[in-house]
């Protein structure tokens, strides 16, 4: 089990993120809902954490809503697309299946 409080980045903010998305046609959006915020903010920071191989062409925005972690890409070519959304549903179902072994991230002391 993971305990304690863990720093987690913070997501980045709207007005830079839509300075991002001009120019990017292709879009993909998926909605994981987690049985905890906690679990949603962990996986959050998780994938947060590894940039795209190439920012200029594709976007990567993550938001937690509620118990959802919300993904949203955004890219200039489709085979862009492909290959950022393949790289990071790998990466999700590793890091949902890791809390679905070890156990629910404590939710935060208030």
């Amino acid at each position: 089990r993971i305990s304690g409080r863990l720093p987690f980045p913070a997501a980045p903010s709207r007005s830079h993120s839509t300075r991002l998305m001009e120019g990017k046609p292709y879009t993909f959006t998926t909605s994981v809902p987690y049985e905890t915020e906690a679990d949603a903010e962990a996986v959050r920071a998780t994938l947060a954490v590894d940039n795209e191989l190439q920012p200029d062409k594709v976007v990567k925005k993550l938001k937690v809503e509620g118990k959802t972690l919300v993904a949203e890409f955004f890219a200039t070519e489709p085979r862009l697309l492909r290959a950022a959304v393949a790289a990071f549903l790998d990466l999700l179902n590793l890091s949902t299946r890791t809390i679905e072994e070890f156990g629910h991230v404590p939710a935060q002391a208030a």
